[in-house]
């Protein structure tokens, strides 16, 4: 269990002696029900005492009731398993073109995002791998407080990775002690952190590639800053992430004197702010002037299903990129069908025998099974020397080569079944491979069972670039609408986060299959985990250019700046290749150019986060304790005028009107922001005034805007519209989202 007690009074510098006294009064508070503080030391497995107050401790059910009952506790939780969410990404970014970066970009204005330090909460690093080489690094920033933790592995730390932390207490009350040293140490033995991480902030690294493909210079958003790594999840050793773990890591990254957090991580569905760690950690963080990332999810199938949804954290979905990784497969009647591969190539450039997973079946067998290529379903005989042409579906796809591979086949052509139609995948086959997309499937059986001797061939993999549309949203990426707060729209932005190469770990092989004995030091990943680290690459920069800035500063510039259209002049589409909608992306595709000169932004302090926790319901009590000093809820507050970019109303009744507020930080000499309207279906929208004058840098406006709907019964599902303010240099972009029908998804 966890139980959260608010923050700390300690004030801005945190003694030792605070902490004692921190940590003593978690002893006496939870041994007033456990009967002795002997009992309440043997419970407490954390006690957080710099920023966070609360500790995680074993307890029995009824125990963690009774406390939950105290008035100074603002909540108890269940320590709870949280998920991990898994070069050419800042190319196509514009940060540099064809390898050439130009004096405009942000990367140039921000010396590569120079002395800022970026935290990771995730599987660890490891410290080997050349994107955390410190080589041109000058000494370490004097208001680091970090540590390199100590182990038995030989880990290190440098002047580019300089502090490692590893938390387990938290995994071993959900798994049980792990005798493994490996347990006691920040090193990445699964690959997710040092993917992450490195995505963040790596170095340059010249001549980085997956088995020769995508070649190219491989660096993080940020390829300049200092980097930390907080192992918090525990994948290989029984669980994944625990809210005791990531509550300690945000504790002590605070301390540390981190200026960015990257969270790659989060729970199935979105939770009671005062019941997330991640959410606590962050709020805590954002307190500190700390900006947090955090990834959307990977259910997106469904709607509703976002996480990480707290307003104070930047929530990231997942896009594409413009490159494929290509492998054609040739046949001997003249077809050559594009399929999609990271394997090896074939030996010899000649046309090979081919053979179906049905031809080739073992004597105990059935046709079916053997087309799937399940274990123990081929015959030697049949298959040694052909490539072996198997269907997706039941087993992995990657156990399908392997089983290929056994069999003696030289190459295998994976077929989609018609339930994964064209969804294809990037394999690290054991021997070469393509996966095919159902219709061309159908084909390739077609032919091999026209004619007696069946050849073909598996090109090579390549990497193709300027592929069109793109991005489009990945179909796992996990969507909005926000089911905790619908006022607010998550997720906030989309980036890269599909097919992404970046630094791995030498623990395992680019499978993390058992039998697969390869390593590489650079693999691809996909996942909302891989576009949360691009999101905090790019804070990184605008960290550098603008030290003074605020978390909520930082990420309007983000939102704000950000493209709703692809590389066709299209609007984005999804996974299905509809028209995606806020829901999907939040304000759309990053643009980091764009973002370090957002002309006006949209500005929250503490105060305007804890209006936000009283008017969604929290008491007096509950937020004296969360605040650290006394604060009274105001009777004005109200969700529709809370100062965030976007615009939701998820239950409109006749018309609303919502104030907003924005801070000029583009011309010094002043400007003159005019508004253009677009109009979701069904609802009007009028803006008072529509024209804002600024005359100097850091001067604010208020405008409301009134939304009506134009009949009864509009807008029953979600309808879309937007809002710009543009001095006709700079484009300040906010999404209007409206529904008639509260929670309609």
């Amino acid at each position: 269990m966890y139980l959260y007690l608010g923050s700390h009074a300690h004030g801005p510098q945190v003694l030792e002696a605070d902490r004692e006294r921190a940590t003593d009064s978690h002893y006496e508070f939870l041994g007033s029900f456990l009967g002795s503080t002997d009992k309440a030391k043997e419970a407490i497995i954390y006690s957080y005492n710099r920023y966070i107050n609360g500790f995680a401790a074993t307890l029995e059910e009824e125990e963690a009731a009774e406390i939950a009952k105290h008035p100074n506790v603002v909540s108890v939780f269940l320590n709870q398993g949280i998920k991990l969410h898994t070069t050419h990404s800042w190319n196509f970014m514009l940060l540099e073109r064809n390898g050439v970066i130009h004096p405009s970009s942000i990367w140039k204005k921000a010396r590569f995002g120079e002395d800022t330090i970026i935290a990771n909460l995730d599987t660890g690093v490891w410290p080997e791998s050349e994107s955390f080489s410190d080589k041109g690094f000058g000494p370490i920033p004097s208001r680091w407080k970090g540590i390199c933790q100590n182990d038995t592995t030989g880990f290190s730390c440098n002047r580019k990775l300089i502090g490692a932390r590893y938390f387990n207490k938290g995994h071993a009350a959900l798994a049980g002690p792990v005798l493994d040293p490996y347990v006691y140490s920040a090193r990445d033995l699964n690959g997710h952190g040092s993917h992450t991480l490195s995505t963040a902030g790596g170095n340059f690294v010249p001549g980085a590639s997956v088995f020769g493909v995508g070649n190219g210079t491989a660096k993080g958003g940020s390829p300049k800053a200092r980097v930390a790594a907080y192992k918090v999840c525990w994948p290989e050793f029984g669980s994944e992430c625990s809210d005791a773990d990531i509550l300690a890591a945000f504790d002590e990254a605070i301390h540390d004197g981190v200026d960015v957090i990257s969270v790659s991580l989060g729970v199935d569905h979105p939770q009671n702010y005062f019941e997330d760690g991640a959410a606590i950690g962050a709020f805590h963080a954002v307190k500190h002037g700390i900006v947090v990332v955090c990834s959307a999810g990977n259910s997106g199938h469904y709607a509703g299903t976002v996480t990480n949804v707290a307003p104070w954290i930047i929530t990231v979905g997942a896009s594409t990129l413009d490159r494929e990784f290509e492998a054609f497969v040739e046949l001997r009647n003249g077809l050559r069908l594009k399929g999609r591969s990271l394997s090896k190539p074939l030996p010899d450039d000649i046309l090979y025998p081919l053979i179906t997973g049905a031809q080739a079946k073992a004597v105990n067998s059935s046709a079916e099974d053997a087309m799937l290529c399940l274990r123990g379903t081929l015959d030697p005989k049949k298959v040694k020397g052909k490539i072996l042409v198997c269907r997706r579906g039941i087993s992995p796809r990657l156990d399908k080569g392997q089983q290929a591979a056994l069999a003696g086949a030289v190459g295998m052509i994976l077929c989609n079944d018609e339930a994964s139609g064209n969804v294809l995948s990037d394999d690290y086959h054991v021997l070469p491979a393509s996966n095919i997309n159902y219709k061309d499937g159908v084909a390739v059986f077609a032919y091999i069972n026209s004619t007696d001797d069946p050849l073909g061939f598996i090109t090579a993999p390549t990497a193709q670039l300027n592929r069109k549309p793109a991005p489009f949203m990945a179909a796992f990426s996990s969507q909005g609408p926000n089911m905790l707060t619908p006022q607010i729209l998550k997720p906030d932005i989309t980036a890269p986060g599909v097919n992404i190469i970046a630094a791995y770990t030498q623990a395992k092989s680019p499978t993390g299959q058992s039998y697969d004995k390869r390593r590489i030091p650079f693999v691809t990943e996909s996942g909302t985990s891989m576009s949360c680290p691009h999101v905090a690459g790019v804070v990184g920069l605008l960290k550098t250019l603008y030290p003074d800035w605020s978390s909520s500063a930082i990420k309007s510039a983000i939102m704000t700046t950000a493209r709703t259209r692809d590389n066709t002049v299209n609007p984005m589409r999804n996974g299905s290749f509809i028209k995606a909608t806020p829901f999907n992306y939040g304000h759309g595709h990053i643009r980091p150019n764009r973002a370090m000169d957002p002309g006006l932004i949209y500005d929250l302090n503490i105060n305007d986060y804890l209006d936000f926790l009283c008017v969604i319901g929290y008491n007096k009590t509950m937020m004296q304790l969360f605040s650290e000093a006394p604060y009274k809820c105001p009777r004005s507050a109200s969700l529709v005028d809370f100062n965030y970019p976007s615009i939701t109303v998820p239950d409109l009744s006749g018309s609303v009107t919502v104030t907003r507020r924005v801070k000029n930080v583009g011309s010094p000499r002043g400007a003159t922001y005019a508004v253009r309207i677009r109009e979701p279906v069904g609802i009007s929208v009028s803006v008072e005034p529509n024209i804002l004058k600024f005359n100097k840098i850091g001067e604010e406006k208020s405008f409301k805007v009134t939304l009506k709907a134009k009949r009864p019964g509009a807008a029953k599902n979600y309808v879309f519209g937007g809002l710009i303010w543009s001095d006709g240099k700079h484009y300040v972009r906010s999404p209007i989202v409206v529904s008639s029908a509260a929670g309609a998804v």
